[in-house]
């Protein structure tokens, strides 16, 4: 009997030794991008680009996220703007100077302008990827609190981000 008192003692000390995973729901996620819109900005000293109503989903099959926004954009020769909508993927890390989780290695998936010809569509579309980084790139999801990373009096950094279909999944790893 103590044999098996000391060894279900072991197996109660390696939970808290080991890994650890925070589940952070689409909501959660959703919320804390909210805060960074909408956004306001001059691109290339060219184009006025206001971008607003941010709409997170998450993309298991690639363990990315896609963010589709509204989008206006007025080239200051025009008196009418452009609208439409901007969808972009992103990555995601640990960004350890502000225990965040960061959008990463944004991508352009689609931009659609209402009223604009396949010609001007298609130059914009050129303009997608330095869009995407210039609006997405380092957002921060999620900033991790001291809690999350200290457990049972053990310190633990972020390790594994996975993406499932209605939340992020974090394996949190014991500091050795």
């Amino acid at each position: 009997m103590p044999l098996l008192a000391a060894a279900f003692i072991l197996t109660a000390c390696a939970g808290f030794l080991g890994p650890r995973e925070v589940e952070l729901p689409l909501y959660k996620l959703q919320q804390s991008l909210d805060r960074h819109f909408p956004l306001n900005n001059r691109y290339l000293a060219l184009l006025d680009i206001d971008v607003s109503h941010p709409r997170l989903a998450l993309q298991p099959h690639s363990n990315r996220v896609l963010t589709t926004m509204d989008a206006t954009i007025a080239p200051p020769f025009m008196k009418n703007a452009w609208k439409g909508r901007f969808a972009i993927s992103g990555g995601l890390q640990f960004d350890p100077a502000r225990n965040a989780i960061v959008l990463t290695d944004p991508h352009m998936e689609n931009i659609e302008l209402e009223g604009v010809d396949a010609r001007v569509s298609r130059q914009v579309s050129k303009l997608g990827g330095l869009l995407a980084e210039e609006i997405l790139n380092g957002v921060p999801l999620y900033t991790l609190q001291p809690n999350d990373l200290q457990y049972a009096g053990i310190r633990r950094i972020p390790g594994n981000i996975v993406v499932r279909q209605n939340s992020l999944v974090i394996t949190l790893e014991p500091v050795k």
